[in-house]
């Protein structure tokens, strides 16, 4: 259960985004919005960085954004805490324009509104573990029992009790970026910005870490926009994934909306060898309770609809049949999955159109790994 005490999640929406970079952006500003392209734009040697980016987040979800370097996603998550001004846009936090903020409102934002987790981990290598996890409380005045007593707490939940007078070089990369993940969650702040967050951390870790968040935001339910390339974490954390390429939105949606449906053959290509059994879910490919030739059987295993198809399997093997009733979001029967639809959803190739899995919006949800 959360602390109720915890600041849950903030409502973040950004409208028709656009930066430039260079001398005189906003020179520029109009002739990219009637739609200069990234190429004319250099020869004024001015970078286009975004265009025309535009996303809701709703309060407690976890919104990816991914792309390869150079697409624009570390440019785009510092414009929600405003480290980079947009040359056009609006950024609304909570319904109100984080753009329009005078440099005191700005400040308390920063302070009290988000907070940061960096691929390079950030603590201050003289400070111990309870230190640095202390170190935004102390910036905002809080009293040093008070933030003791948080810290302590936060340090706990993220598994490092006992390690609070080490130091960082003490700690291995993933107790590091456990600290900066304890950081930021002390100051209590609706937001969090993941920055290429588990980047920096050997693959074992970055699963660890990624099972840490996850396991977290259950319990916390903050807004969190994770920036990633990899898109096996993008499926594996996102509530919702927005993929990026040349500073603008290519296609977002859920992790099943990318993988089942791609927009190009450029998203094609980044989902062509994601292992489709971790990422779609029963519900998209049951055969509804009511729909002509399926009752329910008796006798069958039952499995959540927002579970993958990788353990739909698992457990109608266990079961010993090949087929399992399908549970709604209320847990009553809503269909019924065969081990020969399953089979066919995880080996069916994008594009091929053979036994379509059947969107579930009110269950869809990246449950790999």
């Amino acid at each position: 259960m959360a602390d109720p005490s915890t600041k849950l999640g903030a409502d973040i929406r950004l409208m028709g985004v656009y930066k430039i970079f260079g001398p005189r952006p906003a020179d520029f500003v109009e002739a990219v919005h009637r739609g200069m392209g990234k190429m004319e734009l250099l020869k004024h040697n001015h970078v286009l960085g975004l265009r025309d980016i535009s996303l809701d987040i709703p309060a407690g979800a976890i919104q990816v954004i991914m792309g390869l370097s150079g697409s624009g996603k570390s440019t785009l998550i510092r414009h929600i805490n405003r480290l980079i001004e947009p040359s056009s846009g609006a950024v609304l936090v909570d319904g109100v324009d984080v753009c329009a903020m005078n440099p005191d409102a700005l400040r308390d934002f920063r302070r009290k509104q988000t907070a940061m987790v960096f691929q390079k981990f950030g603590l201050l290598p003289h400070w111990s573990v309870l230190d640095n996890t202390m170190f935004g409380l102390k910036i905002r005045g809080t009293p040093v029992a008070q933030a003791r007593d948080t810290a302590m707490r936060w340090i706990e939940r993220v598994g490092l009790k006992g390690y609070e007078t080490k130091y960082p070089n003490q700690l291995s990369g993933g107790m590091q970026q456990r600290v900066g993940l304890a950081r930021a969650l002390a100051n209590d702040a609706p937001i969090l910005l993941m920055d290429e967050a588990f980047s920096a951390l050997d693959p074992l870790i970055r699963v660890d870490m990624q099972t840490v968040l996850l396991d977290l935001q259950k319990e916390v339910r903050k807004t969190i926009v994770f920036i990633t390339h990899d898109l096996d974490e993008a499926l594996r954390l996102g509530d919702r994934v927005a993929i990026l390429r040349d500073g603008e939105v290519v296609q977002k949606g859920t992790a099943q909306d990318i993988v089942l449906r791609p927009a190009d053959d450029y998203i094609a290509s980044f989902v062509k060898e994601v292992n489709r059994g971790r990422v779609i879910v029963t519900a998209s490919v049951m055969h509804p309770i009511g729909s002509p030739g399926t009752a329910r059987p008796d006798g069958l295993p039952e499995v959540p609809g927002e579970v993958p198809l990788e353990t739909a399997a698992k457990i109608m093997t266990e079961a010993g049949t090949m087929d399992a009733v399908v549970l709604g979001p209320d847990g009553r029967a809503a269909g019924i999955l065969s081990m020969r639809d399953v089979i066919t959803a995880m080996v069916t190739p994008v594009g091929h159109t053979a036994a379509p899995p059947r969107p579930a919006p009110a269950l869809v949800h990246a449950a790999a790994g």
